[in-house]
């Protein structure tokens, strides 16, 4: 039976450790070049979520997935976590936290402009809006504040950021054709990843002994940011009676996010940072909103 109070319960638990991971990757990238990051993050979730379809007793319809469908495992696992995180850890290497992940929200808008050419779907007036808006506070958050000059503070860190959030709408996009539990469909994509990880990790990083810090800190990625965390979004939507309000509740994580990179990283946050970022708010805001139609 659904419940909508335990819905929430699950959703702000979600929204708390996704609040957290941009100062984890930030920390973890003082002591981790954004390879082994990837690397050591993704081990940890592989393992997270094995033990998680070991208790669910679903190892034999992992197989069968694969099997089944292992192009497009390939497929999938070489975007996430492979490409997404390799591009999205690099982003974070060259830009200030709170800028980059402001940027990294845009995905959904990013979600819907990409679904009008692989999925046919229509672009709608709300959707051209909120492009409008959302990419106006990405630029505001890029230039520190002088949108107009088009001084960006680091050219090669908005473009990673941006970057990541095309192949994170490509793996949507992708995943929107699978019928498999999510659980299953995610552990498989890690999975065969895995052997990707390894093989490009050892062929161009040096073979060093990683920090302890590090070490933890990326575990801490692997087990909030890849995996767990993605669990109690998932039993939050399973258990809603409306899962639009429960969506609505991710406005407030970048917020949250804002007061974890000043209190623990360190950052001074820009006054352009907030108010960039709460122009992205009302556009991806003004994006979801549907005509009575």
């Amino acid at each position: 039976m659904k419940s909508q109070s335990l819905a929430y319960k699950y959703a702000l638990i979600a929204i708390f450790f996704w609040s957290t991971v941009a100062t984890a990757f930030k920390i973890s990238l003082k002591y981790l070049s954004a390879y082994e990051l990837v690397l050591y993050a993704s081990l940890t979730s592989t393992f997270i979520l094995l033990l998680v379809v070991l208790y669910q007793k679903k190892i034999n319809e992992v197989k069968t997935h694969i099997k089944t469908n292992f192009r497009t495992v390939l497929l999938l696992g070489a975007i996430n976590p492979f490409l997404y995180y390799l591009v999205l850890f690099k982003a974070y290497d060259l830009l200030p936290a709170q800028e980059a992940q402001a940027i990294n929200y845009t995905w959904a808008l990013m979600l819907a402009f990409l679904s009008v050419i692989f999925l046919k779907q229509k672009l709608t007036l709300n959707d051209i809006t909120a492009g409008i808006i959302c990419y106006f506070g990405v630029l505001i958050i890029a230039t520190k504040g002088e949108p107009f000059s088009l001084n960006f503070s680091n050219l090669d860190g908005v473009f990673l950021a941006l970057l990541s959030t095309v192949l994170w709408s490509m793996y949507w996009i992708l995943n929107t054709k699978s019928k498999v539990d999510p659980i299953i469909g995610l552990f498989s994509n890690f999975l065969i990843s895995m052997p990707i990880i390894i093989i490009y990790f050892i062929f161009t990083q040096p073979l060093i002994l990683p920090n302890l810090n590090g070490l933890l800190a990326a575990s801490y990625v692997g087990f909030f940011e890849m995996g767990i965390t993605f669990l109690f979004w998932l039993k939050a939507m399973q258990n809603a009676q409306s899962t639009s309000k429960i969506a609505n509740l991710i406005f407030i994580s970048p917020f949250i996010s804002l007061i974890f990179i000043y209190f623990f990283v360190g950052e001074k946050i820009n006054a352009s940072t907030v108010i960039g970022l709460s122009t992205i708010i009302i556009g991806l805001f003004i994006q979801q909103i549907k005509s009575k139609k």
